[in-house]
């Protein structure tokens, strides 16, 4: 197993399978069981060439997406008035 000091922040870069949030010509998609290298410390991915390019095949075709997924949205600036009132 590789292991490199991250780019941004020095920590240790592992290698993992994990869901990966991609995003694509102004989208973004989710993608579970990518290969990728992620920092420890402050979680910054890194992809392999080969599987960026499949990332990409993905994203356009749309033909593997399986399910849709929602999550809670909450807007900063809104958040930050109502505690400054």
């Amino acid at each position: 197993m590789k292991k490199d000091p991250c780019e941004f922040c020095d920590g240790l870069v592992e290698e993992a399978v994990m869901r990966v949030p991609f995003h694509y010509r102004k989208e973004l998609i989710y993608v579970d069981h990518v290969p990728v290298r992620v920092c420890r410390k402050c979680g910054e991915l890194y992809f392999d060439a080969v599987v960026y390019k499949r990332l990409e095949k993905i994203a356009e075709g749309r033909n593997a997406i399986r399910t849709k997924i929602t999550f809670p949205l909450a807007d900063y600036r809104k958040a930050l008035a109502i505690e400054t009132r």
